[in-house]
């Protein structure tokens, strides 16, 4: 992409996003994420009501009367997006494609931190690692990661969530606010999700296009999958192709669900003709309530 078009993307994106981050996000995801980063404090002696998960047994053998440790809010919090940009992402039949929807939320998502003067990171993934960039304060940090977002241009076709969950513990050894991004087509990544939540505040955003559940009757097409690269014909004109098509997307979400509910974890869908300004509210405020 020339310097100039992408400079007037970004441009649009961020007068489009901040601004939707100002008037909308920015309160709610303070109400539903502050306060859920805490740092240790001091240890003082045990007494009666204390959490005895919070026992520090060194200082109790040390002393022979049992102290727990006290911890307090952090003020300032580290927001990590981790963008799936393997190539089924690069898909779309309705309003925009998967990438660019989740290039907007990747965006309002970090003016909100940076409106409550919190960190963000990003680390962009197919099947393996393609690019980390540490977490940072300030509008010239964020407009470099929506530039990123917009002309990334990933080395790798396929997707494997495993190995991006592994990586972020690796490298994020403070608690962060992560936010996983994909189209969740990829297996065996529940015992990662269940780590990272440990961890980390973990929420899944899990972005769809709608012909990907429901297949249009358009008689004998040649469909590729996107990040095998093989080719098959499909009789779309077939109402049990088209059913087999759907239980497929169905199965894959329903799994989706499982693995995330499992492991404690937050999990948003959203379709690319859906406003994803009504799902996002709508988490960030059922997020309140359970605080």
């Amino acid at each position: 992409m020339e310097t100039s078009e992408l400079l007037k993307k970004v441009r649009k994106i961020e007068i489009k996003t901040r601004g939707i981050s100002n008037h909308i996000f920015a309160g709610e995801y303070h109400s539903a994420f502050k306060g859920r980063g805490m740092s240790f404090s001091e240890v003082r002696e045990y007494q009666i009501g204390d959490d005895i998960r919070t026992i520090d047994w060194n200082v109790t053998a040390r002393t022979g009367q049992p102290h727990v440790k006290i911890f307090e809010e952090e003020r300032e919090l580290t927001l990590m997006l981790m963008v799936d940009v393997s190539a089924s992402a690069f898909f779309g039949t309705q309003h925009q494609m998967k990438n660019e929807m989740i290039t907007e939320i990747c965006a309002v998502l970090s003016f909100s931190a940076i409106t409550n003067n919190d960190k963000v990171g990003v680390i962009f993934f197919s099947d393996q690692v393609e690019k980390f960039i540490p977490p940072k304060k300030g509008k010239g940090h964020i407009l470099r990661i929506i530039r990123e977002l917009l002309d990334f241009d990933p080395q790798d076709k396929g997707t494997n969530i495993n190995e991006a969950l592994r990586f972020l513990n690796g490298v994020m050894k403070k608690r962060s606010i992560v936010f996983i991004m994909s189209d969740f087509m990829d297996n065996g990544y529940k015992d990662a999700i269940t780590i990272a939540n440990k961890r980390h505040d973990l929420v899944g955003i899990h972005v769809y296009d709608e012909r990907e559940r429901n297949l249009p009757n358009i008689g004998l097409a040649r469909v590729a999958d996107a990040e095998s690269s093989s080719y098959i014909w499909l009789d779309t004109a077939s109402a049990k192709v088209r059913e087999q098509y759907r239980k497929w997307f169905d199965d894959n979400l329903a799994m989706t669900k499982r693995n995330f509910h499992r492991s404690g974890a937050d999990l948003v869908s959203i379709s690319t003709s859906d406003s994803y300004v009504k799902s996002l509210m709508g988490f960030f405020k059922t997020r309140e309530k359970k605080r």
